[in-house]
């Protein structure tokens, strides 16, 4: 593949990122308990000026370290407060991943960066969390940042790569935890022993390097021991180490759970990944001289990068999706490595399996087109509009066959592997963004609500899921009660299932309860209850 040129190649990157990752953020509200309660911390830290101690409701929240925080005050700070807004650090992390990518294969792999950085930059897995508001994503990519830097110090030698792995692996520590680190050392180990170069291990353990890492990581750690004691309680052992340990959070799954996760997360390029892990495993195995040797020794970081997250976390006794996100920019540089390898070969690559990954590329566009009717109905009906997209699929996987084993063969991978991505991505924010904001999100209830109310007043909740809770939470900007719990002597609203009045009544014995208002995507019912007498 001939070189690269930088001008162009910055306009795609920038165009493709620009699309999959900002585009609109604002289309849907914030999803999930995780997304509103992120970004009500960062807002509360703001509001006080406070650069260390996270709260929630104007109590500490020490579940998570500060990098996510600091970068939405930031986006708060200029933009102003908003869903979007929380979503910016994660989209702007995901840019800088894939610029990573693309300027470590320009440098090592000339001629593949384009690819590999599209590649990357198009996981399915990627775009999602790009588009969170969440601590998933500052840690991929500041995790990814380092461990290119430390393959940039093995290949060249120079101690300014070693000293940029430990200032990123800092950033990834103050983004997600000790985990960071954890990860990182085991992923060195096992590369170590595969090389049968232990060497490597001492030779990291730079003092000036640990010494960068303390400097960056530390100070906002133990400035919050010092305002919180509780903090080494509540973030290392509980939502560490018992969280690996024990189910204390209920996410329970079975041990093989990041086996599809993964799969699904490097969707459209799944096929193709598994075909170069498959052929960098089974050189391993074989301790093939190129597998061993120092042109062969990418794809065995790679290979390693990608399988250790996967298997640590499957260990774990507390599973969540956003945690093999770490791995997945090894997945697009080891399919790089094995296009590099087979690109210059005579013969097409096999039928059944460029045939499986047209039709793994292709199929999303259905379910993206039918999104709306998933998400209200919970099953997709066949229709007009269903057969329309699977024919749009069809067409698509046959161009992508038709592409591969034509003379392009490999060279055109990326080019017709995109092309369903831009369209799953379109279909997603414009048919399914609607339904997603109504039947998931708390904005369009905080706004049904914002309507009928003359001046601000509080709102309660009762029987309703944490997801509710925290997205009312962000989007009133106030503390929302759970009946149960609380239940406020003035005047207030009240948001509960269907059907709920009589139940809702007994909790206020003596006070009046008006019913207001039906909100359909949710089949949620809002009442005004009067004050205490």
């Amino acid at each position: 593949m001939a070189r690269s040129r930088t001008p162009t190649d910055s306009l795609l990157l920038i165009g493709f990122c620009g699309f999959l990752f900002f585009f609109g953020l604002a289309y849907f509200g914030l999803i999930g308990a995780d997304e509103p309660r992120y970004a009500q911390v960062a807002r509360e830290m703001l509001a006080r000026h406070d650069w260390i101690t996270p709260t929630l409701g104007g109590k500490p929240w020490l579940e998570k370290p500060v990098l996510y925080y600091w970068q939405a005050m930031l986006a708060y700070a200029i933009f102003g407060v908003s869903d979007w807004a929380a979503r910016l650090p994660s989209a702007a992390n995901a840019t800088l991943m894939v610029a990573a990518v693309y300027a470590f294969l320009r440098r090592f792999r000339p001629g593949l960066e384009l690819d590999g950085a599209l590649m990357l930059a198009s996981t399915a897995g990627v775009i999602g969390f790009a588009r969170a508001a969440s601590m998933d994503m500052p840690l991929a990519a500041m995790f990814t940042v380092s461990l290119l830097a430390w393959v940039a110090w093995h290949e060249t030698g120079s101690r300014r790569w070693l000293a940029l792995f430990y200032i990123f692996l800092a950033f990834a520590t103050l983004a997600k935890g000790p985990v960071a680190p954890f990860l990182a050392g085991l992923i060195l180990v096992l590369f170590a022993w595969s090389q049968g170069e232990f060497r490597l291990l001492r030779e990291t353990l730079w003092a000036p390097g640990i010494l960068l890492f303390c400097a960056v990581a530390l100070p906002w750690y133990v400035a919050v021991q010092l305002r919180n004691p509780q903090f080494f309680r509540e973030f290392i052992l509980q939502h560490n180490l018992e969280r690996f340990g024990t189910n204390l959070y209920h996410h329970e799954e079975p041990f093989w759970y990041y086996l599809p996760v993964g799969m699904l997360g490097l969707l459209p390029w799944t096929v193709f990944v598994l075909a170069a892990l498959v052929e960098s495993v089974r050189l391993g195995l074989a301790k093939s001289r190129t597998w061993l040797a120092q042109e062969g020794s990418f794809a065995a970081f790679f290979t390693i990068w990608l399988l250790a997250p996967a298997v640590f976390f499957s260990a774990s006794q507390s599973k969540l999706p956003g945690y093999i996100l770490p791995a997945l920019p090894a997945g697009a540089l080891l399919l790089g490595e094995y296009l590099r390898q087979h690109f210059g070969a005579k013969e097409r690559p096999h039928l059944v399996l460029v045939l499986t990954h047209a039709i793994v590329a292709a199929s999303p566009i259905i379910p993206a087109v039918m999104m709306q009717y998933i998400i209200f109905q919970h099953h997709m009906p066949w229709q007009t509009a269903s057969a329309i997209a699977a024919a749009v699929a069809a067409v698509i996987a046959a161009g992508i066959v038709l592409t591969l084993q034509g003379r392009l063969g490999l060279r055109g991978l990326r080019f017709v592997t995109l092309i369903p991505v831009i369209l799953v991505v379109a279909a997603a924010l414009r048919i399914g963004a609607p339904a997603l904001d109504a039947k998931l999100s708390a904005r369009s209830l905080a706004q049904e609500i914002g309507r009928i109310e003359s001046a601000p007043t509080p709102v309660a909740i009762f029987r309703l899921s944490r997801e509710t809770e925290y997205g009312l939470q962000f989007y009133r900007n106030q503390t929302i009660p759970r009946y149960g719990t609380y239940i406020p002597e003035g005047e207030h609203f009240v948001i509960a299932p269907a059907g709920s009045q009589t139940a809702i009544a007994k909790k206020a014995p003596g006070r009046r309860v008006s019913y207001l208002g039906h909100f359909d995507a949710q089949n949620l019912d809002y009442f005004w209850v009067g004050a205490s007498k």
